[in-house]
């Protein structure tokens, strides 16, 4: 069975390396954050990072994404200081090590973003879509890497009590729509968009998000999904981040049904399988 759901852009171009987007990739997570939500996906030396790293690109990861700043809810506000510190050395020495890897910057804050692309990283993951730091833009278009457009309320801090939706789906679409629009006015086209599960959003809010992914197929842009160990899994089970792989690789599934192109993960393989599988499942009735 074809997917039914149109992509017309099936590569990502990340200063020169190509990733395929079918028919899916995957993302692996590096945090460098002594907060994040999953205990286990926290590291602080450059030896964790490089090994972790290793470990990711032997299980599949086609693209590495570091971030120093935990935007887990209620995460408290570092300086821009603090957030260099974390994660410029991080940036280099990965690109030293994996020189064949893209590196995405996890950030929101323009000078991060345009210093780490110096280091070596050739992407922008910005959870704020711009919000937070009016100077990311214009960053971006000259830097001409490929930006991670995500949907979320207010800031890491604030962001869970601000879930007042008359439809999540379509008001994030809507939201969607006219912030590419501004994007490709300023002079950005290589763009995915990130609906921002948990940010911003209730459990429900999110199964509902998932349920409606598909409607963002009409941006034709490449849909990026980051769900892993998140609380809409280990809460809906009624267990902890630790014990949520299962429930992720499960969603997973379903996300990329639902036309997702890349997944954000903090377990590569089994993200990778489960890619594999659909892609096998796909291709046996065409």
């Amino acid at each position: 069975m074809q997917n039914p759901f149109w992509h017309p852009k099936s590569t990502l171009n990340c200063k020169g390396r190509l990733i395929q987007l079918e028919p899916a990739a995957v993302m692996g997570i590096l945090n460098v954050t002594p907060d994040s939500f999953y205990a286990d996906s926290r590291l602080t030396s450059v030896q964790q990072v490089i090994d972790r790293a290793g470990v990711m690109i032997d299980e599949g990861a086609d693209i590495l994404d570091i971030g120093g700043y935990s935007s887990r809810p209620g995460a408290e506000e570092i300086s821009v200081h603090e957030e260099l510190d974390r994660v410029l050395h991080m940036v280099s020495s990965l690109h030293q090590s994996f020189p064949e890897i893209p590196i995405s910057v996890d950030t929101f804050r323009s000078q991060v973003a345009m210093e780490a692309i110096q280091q070596g990283a050739s992407m922008v993951n910005d959870i704020s879509g711009g919000q937070l730091d009016p100077g990311m833009w214009q960053v971006v278009s000259s830097l001409q890497v490929p930006y991670v457009l995500m949907h979320m309320r207010g800031t890491p801090r604030t962001m869970q009590s601000m879930t007042d939706y008359q439809d999540v789906a379509v008001e994030i679409l809507d939201w969607l729509i006219d912030k590419v629009g501004q994007l490709r006015q300023t002079g950005i086209h290589d763009i995915l968009v990130d609906p921002g599960f948990g940010f911003g959003k209730t459990a429900q809010q999110n199964f509902q998000l998932l349920h409606q992914l598909h409607t963002l197929s009409i941006l034709g842009l490449p849909v990026m999904v980051g769900i892993s160990r998140k609380s809409m899994i280990w809460k809906t089970l009624g267990t902890d981040p630790t014990d949520a792989l299962q429930g992720t690789t499960a969603l997973h599934l379903i996300a990329l049904q639902q036309g997702a192109k890349i997944l954000r993960v903090h377990d590569v393989k089994p993200a990778r399988q489960t890619i594999q599988l659909w892609d096998a499942y796909q291709k046996s009735n065409p």
